[in-house]
């Protein structure tokens, strides 16, 4: 029951983050909200029980994570207007 609740906090904690990076307009903070959900990801994936899972998720999260802050490293950080 404790591991149902947990997996319920996540889930709704995933949705609202998701949500979030979707209409923030600052293009970093949309990068960091993004890397915010890869975690959260890894999380409920531990609490599956899927060490595999999760590890590979941190690893591709990390990953995107570089390659989208070197991209606005790059544009210059610009959002929407």
């Amino acid at each position: 029951m404790p591991s149902l609740i947990l997996q319920v906090i996540l889930l709704v904690l995933m949705i609202s983050i998701g949500i979030a990076s979707l209409e923030v307009r600052d293009l970093l903070a949309a990068v960091v909200l993004f890397s915010a959900f890869s975690f959260f990801a890894v999380l409920i994936y531990i609490v599956l029980h899927a060490p595999d899972v999760a590890f590979t998720e941190a690893i591709i999260g990390v990953i995107a994570t570089l390659f989208y802050i070197t991209a606005l490293h790059k544009i210059g950080k610009r959002g929407c207007s």
